[in-house]
């Protein structure tokens, strides 16, 4: 059971990331946020570069190839929950069990047992009920002013256009449903993106240890950061190093990663499971929604959240 506890460790520490996340890009844009993000968890696992050496080269290579996953989920997912509201961000997130799920089984020939089977047709119900509830109403007045409020903090640099110019009004009613989709869809990219990257976790794992795989793979992705930054000509600010929740949620992010990595090691450990364990993190975005964000809609979210907890409860049982 320790993995299972390891792994609703890192499903915790995630959902406290992406409230953390949300707030950190109040302040500052999304490449800043990445960049140093990216930058002060490499410096925390940087004591640990002396044991992760004597890889073999298909290690580096897979490493990388999990690293430039990532690199392309976050941007994806900081720009989706930079434009939606957290609190349905992390239940759109609860995606990826479907795909995780689909490669344990497919890839690493894993066998559902039938409590299993049950969990998933739940968990599926959930992000169903979610998915036309949001898709089958308007955007709610609270949820466009969230997202007009961020785009005008982010878009500073921008032309200033008077809200009360008609041409404004029609150009935002008529913007907003494929926005909403387009964010939506970013949202699901990053999904599929980071279950790629779960699949990558357990199958290097059982041959080297967290100390290689968390120093190699946030290497990797902070030289993926500089790059883009430096080929994109990002301009990066030094307020940007001043911005706590990015401490904090880097803080997080290493630690959730350890307890992953530790989990994915165990023999006893399966993708299935722990994918669907990880998505417990739901839960903390929807009260962080509510509690530190102050959303709409809380309720029904919360609903859908709860069958899929139902769903999570049946995936563990009889599995550790």
């Amino acid at each position: 059971m320790i993995w299972i506890l390891l792994t609703l460790v890192y499903g915790l520490l995630k959902g406290g990331r992406e409230i953390s996340k949300k707030k950190a890009m109040d302040r500052n844009s999304v490449m800043e946020v990445l960049l140093i993000y990216t930058l002060i968890g490499f410096l925390i696992v940087t004591p640990r570069a002396p044991s992760a050496m004597g890889l073999a080269p298909y290690q580096y290579g897979l490493i990388l190839i999990k690293s430039f996953s990532i690199f392309l989920a976050w941007i994806m997912g900081f720009y989706a929950l930079k434009h939606l509201p957290v609190s349905l961000y992390g239940v759109l997130d609860l995606s990826r069990v479907l795909l995780g799920t689909l490669m344990g089984v497919i890839v690493l020939h894993e066998v559902l047992l039938w409590n299993q089977v049950l969990g998933l047709a739940l968990v599926a119900f959930g992000l169903l009920a979610l998915k036309f509830k949001f898709f089958g109403k308007k955007e709610t007045e609270d949820e466009a002013d969230t997202r007009d409020t961020a785009d005008a903090s982010s878009d500073s640099a921008g032309s200033a256009k008077d809200p009360a110019d008609p041409s404004t009004a029609s150009s935002k009613e008529s913007s907003s449903e494929g926005s909403r989709t387009k964010f939506v869809l970013l949202a699901f990219g990053s999904c599929i993106l980071n279950s790629v990257s779960g699949l990558l976790d357990k199958i290097l794992m059982k041959d080297i240890n967290s100390s290689q795989m968390q120093f190699w793979y946030m290497f990797f992705l902070l030289v993926l950061y500089i790059l883009y930054v430096l080929v994109t000509r990002t301009k990066i600010r030094k307020s940007a190093f001043k911005n706590g929740w990015i401490w904090l949620m880097a803080i997080m992010f290493v630690i959730g990663d350890a307890s992953l990595f530790i989990a994915n090691a165990d023999p006893e450990s399966r993708v299935t499971v722990m994918t669907v364990v990880k998505q417990s993190a739901c839960f903390v975005t929807i009260l962080g929604g509510k509690f530190v964000f102050h959303e709409k809609g809380i309720a029904y979210r919360l609903f859908c959240a709860s069958i899929i907890f139902t769903g999570i409860i049946l995936c563990v049982l009889h599995a550790g």
